[in-house]
């Protein structure tokens, strides 16, 4: 079995965020919760848990209009990546133990290492509107 390396990574989160539409980001933000739970149990995809929650509070301000000082192949590259790790039927399918897990976490890597600046922006931006309502309750 080859190695799953950053070529075919960068091949995945290509052809996957290609295929993304603005409908595919409300169809995500209800999947949320599974792909968390998936991420959790995968000691390969659990040390990304931070980031895509972040990812997914991008998306959720994108997608509501809070937030859009993002190129859209910014959200289509995360939204990408999260449908990919929710898909089982990926490069190396998730049942083979051990392995199953290293796409999904290439694609994750990958697509972090693309969106890294956009992704602190947003913190910052998100930061900062949590200092503006610190009395006002939020979610």
């Amino acid at each position: 079995m080859a190695l799953f390396n950053e070529k075919n990574a960068e091949k995945q989160l290509n052809a996957e965020s290609s295929k993304v539409h603005r409908a595919d980001l409300e169809t995500l933000l209800e999947r949320q919760r599974a792909i968390e739970e998936k991420v959790k149990g995968s000691g390969k995809l659990s040390r990304f848990s931070a980031d895509i929650k972040l990812m997914f509070a991008m998306i959720r301000d994108y997608w509501h209009g809070n937030y859009r000082s993002v190129p859209w192949k910014t959200i289509a590259a995360i939204a990408g990546a999260l449908l990919y790790v929710l898909n089982p039927l990926d490069v190396i399918p998730d049942l083979i133990l051990g392995f199953g897990f290293i796409d999904d976490a290439g694609v994750v890597a990958l697509c972090l290492k693309l969106v890294e600046s956009d992704l602190h922006r947003y913190a910052a931006w998100k930061e900062h509107q949590g200092s503006q309502n610190k009395f006002t309750h939020s979610n």
